[in-house]
């Protein structure tokens, strides 16, 4: 579900209108329960949120702090903003460095995306193309050194590494029930894959 904020907004005098502002006229749209709602390029992007979908996300945490510990500073649908027009993201999995705090910015206390270094994003079916396409761009544009989509329609998990520019050098795709091999990378862990479930399977785990 995608709705186009800057269309139904009162342009202000400066121009178009900022992130803030796009995210205060969010916060009183009545958003359905159980969805996912961010902005990408100005416009909103609603996903729902499913079994499997949570299973997986839930999993990767898990192999977060079983690396990091507790104290690991990984989040879940918080927002932070990435280069490019208008890109409030609330990717699914973030890891931040260890060092990193949040920053005041006009008001509002927010995380950076130069602390950010993982993103893990599982497909939704109707907000796909921005995993793959607008997302990864500006993943890469922020220097993240790892970004990991899962899709649990086509059970394959990519991998992407060495940032350069708009996109990654290296992309790298393994099956569901393999483990997706991060070592070498800031998260330095082997993630597997195997109780990822797949989309329309029942989640009884």
């Amino acid at each position: 579900m995608t709705v186009e904020l800057t269309d139904r907004i009162e342009m202000p005098d400066s121009g178009e209108p900022g992130l803030d502002e796009l995210f205060d006229l969010l916060e009183r749209m009545p958003v359905p329960e159980g969805y996912k709602a961010e902005i990408v390029g100005g416009a909103v992007h609603m996903s729902p949120r499913r079994d499997a979908h949570w299973e997986i996300i839930r999993r990767i945490v898990r192999a977060l702090e079983d690396r990091f510990g507790m104290d690991v500073k990984v989040k879940s649908d918080v927002r932070i903003d990435f280069p490019g027009h208008l890109n409030g993201f609330a990717p699914d999995v973030a890891k931040l460095g260890d060092g990193a705090e949040m920053v005041r910015e006009n008001g509002r206390r927010r995380w950076r995306h130069q602390d950010v270094e993982f993103v893990a994003e599982v497909i939704s079916e109707a907000t796909r193309h921005n995993d793959y396409g607008r997302k990864c761009e500006a993943y890469a544009t922020a220097e993240v050194p790892v970004y990991l989509i899962v899709d649990p329609y086509t059970a394959r998990c990519h991998v992407f590494t060495r940032p350069k520019g708009s996109d990654y050098l290296r992309h790298t795709t393994v099956p569901f029930g393999e483990p997706v091999d991060l070592t070498g990378t800031p998260v330095d862990l082997v993630l597997p894959t195997g109780d990822f479930p797949r989309e329309g399977e029942d989640v009884r785990r």
